[in-house]
């Protein structure tokens, strides 16, 4: 049996210790498999779903050989979505926190490529970013991946369901010849194996497959058509009367259809979907994440990289049309020993997908009448939460700790009736318990922060 002690692995002791104060206690299966085998150096070929520590799996050998004195791009990081590739850049310095002055540059689409090429000027040991992005600097010729001796191609199957492929074998071609790569994917479509063949010939290949959703997950399934589905959806969200949720659609215009209408009900619901660029993604994120909005309407590959504790439901409004991509919705509710519940609307003609899922994770599924719900006496309530902008951020110095001193220090306002605060390069956000929100927000806007007069807003 594979060991899951990090302890047993060949890396230096203060990745050790880092490990272990980031809350790394034991070792994954996809870790405990693979990273015997590629800290030795080999080639990995890895699947495994999203949510199963891929990240550290292939981040551990990266930053094992990342030399900090040398600034040209060392490790360079393929993903399908900008969110997931935040994700993991974010990730990757935490795992790189025991190594000073390791420079980790995130490239992705929906931001000016201006203020990137400005940061890649001062150099990076390792980029992370999404093939179309990457391969705008590529032709810019402002990156040089000819130094690179780890490549990583994370969730290979999405980048080439949205047609990368093209894309991700250019980038290949413009890496050195003598680097580790590493390839994880969920499944292994014919292009997978494809690339596969080309990039890794001679690859330790590892497979760990987990299609059984987890038993805190409670699953119902109701009846619905497709003249009837935003009025059942309106029931179940009555019934139910989640305070977070999540809402899943198979296409972008489902998406806009699924929140107007939700907005016409008095719901605070925002979209998240692949053609909204990137602020309003990122804004979108921090709101819900943050508890001023209590529901999220998204599409799958908006929502790849999507962290989020305490969901307490996820509805799919459409069934998806592959297994995996069902188990990894409801994955996001249920977490951390708690129990979730996970709603599906199955019309007619989705029928066949709910066989398919049962089929696929052995269990007996069957969809069942919806629940009464009194739908006219239901009080939609407003989120908990209020969500602050600042604009000032990183760039200014700021950090949390500011930003509560700057609220509470002088005032009435408890701390605890602070949520989440977020900080990114020239704007942060704080999220204020509704009832203190107004105060909150004067007393930013008459005072300082750092010493400074800031503008402040409510989101």
């Amino acid at each position: 049996m594979t060991t899951l002690s990090f302890d047993t692995l060949n890396i230096p002791e203060a990745m050790q210790q880092n490990l272990h104060d980031l809350g790394y206690k034991q070792m994954t299966p996809i870790q405990a498999e693979s990273l015997p085998i590629s800290l030795s150096g080999k080639d990995v070929i890895g699947q495994a779903k999203t949510g199963s520590g891929k990240t550290a799996a292939f981040g551990l050998p990266m930053l094992n050989k990342i030399n900090p004195s040398y600034f040209g791009i060392q490790g360079l990081v393929l993903c399908p979505t900008r969110e997931l590739a935040t994700q993991v850049a974010n990730e990757l310095r935490r795992l790189a926190r025991y190594k000073a002055n390791i420079k980790i540059i995130t490239l992705s689409g929906g931001t000016s490529i201006g203020p990137q090429i400005g940061s890649l000027e001062f150099g990076a040991h390792i980029v992370v970013g999404t093939p179309g992005r990457i391969l705008d600097h590529l032709r810019k010729k402002t990156v040089d991946f000819s130094h690179v001796s780890t490549l990583v191609l994370d969730e290979a199957d999405r980048m080439l369901d949205m047609g990368f492929l093209d894309d991700v074998n250019t980038i290949i071609d413009a890496t050195g010849k003598h680097q580790q790569s590493l390839l994880f994917s969920a499944t292994f479509p014919d292009g997978v194996e494809k690339m596969c063949r080309k990039l890794l010939p001679t690859a330790e290949r590892i497979e760990i497959i987990d299609n059984a959703p987890k038993p805190n997950i409670v699953q119902r399934f109701f009846d619905t058509t497709a003249k009837t589905k935003l009025d059942d959806l309106s029931s179940v969200l009555a019934y139910y009367n989640p305070q977070h949720t999540v809402i899943f659609c198979n296409t972008r215009q489902t998406v806009q259809d699924v929140t107007q209408a939700l907005r016409d009900q008095g719901y605070s619901a925002l979209p998240l979907q692949g053609d909204m660029d990137q602020r309003d993604r990122d804004q979108t994120l921090i709101r819900f994440s943050g508890r001023s909005v209590s529901i999220l309407v998204a599409t799958d590959v908006a929502a790849r990289g999507l962290d989020i504790d305490d969901l307490e439901l996820v509805i799919n409004f459409d069934l998806p049309r592959q297994t995996e991509n069902y188990v990894h919705r409801i994955g996001r509710t249920g977490r951390a020993g708690k129990s979730g519940q996970a709603i599906s609307l199955v019309g007619n003609s989705e029928q066949f997908k709910l066989d398919m899922i049962a089929a696929d994770t052995q269990q007996k599924l069957s969809s069942e009448a919806l629940p009464d719900a009194n739908r006219d006496q239901h009080t939609v309530s407003k989120p908990a939460m209020v969500m602050l902008t600042i604009d000032a951020g990183k760039k200014q110095k700021i950090r949390p700790g500011d930003v509560v001193g700057a609220i509470t220090g002088t005032s009435n306002i408890p701390a605890d009736a602070l949520g989440k605060i977020t900080i990114l390069p020239f704007t942060s956000y704080v999220a204020v318990q509704r009832a203190f929100s107004k105060a909150a927000l004067q007393h930013l806007a008459s005072g300082t922060i750092k010493g400074k007069k800031i503008k402040v807003r409510l989101l």
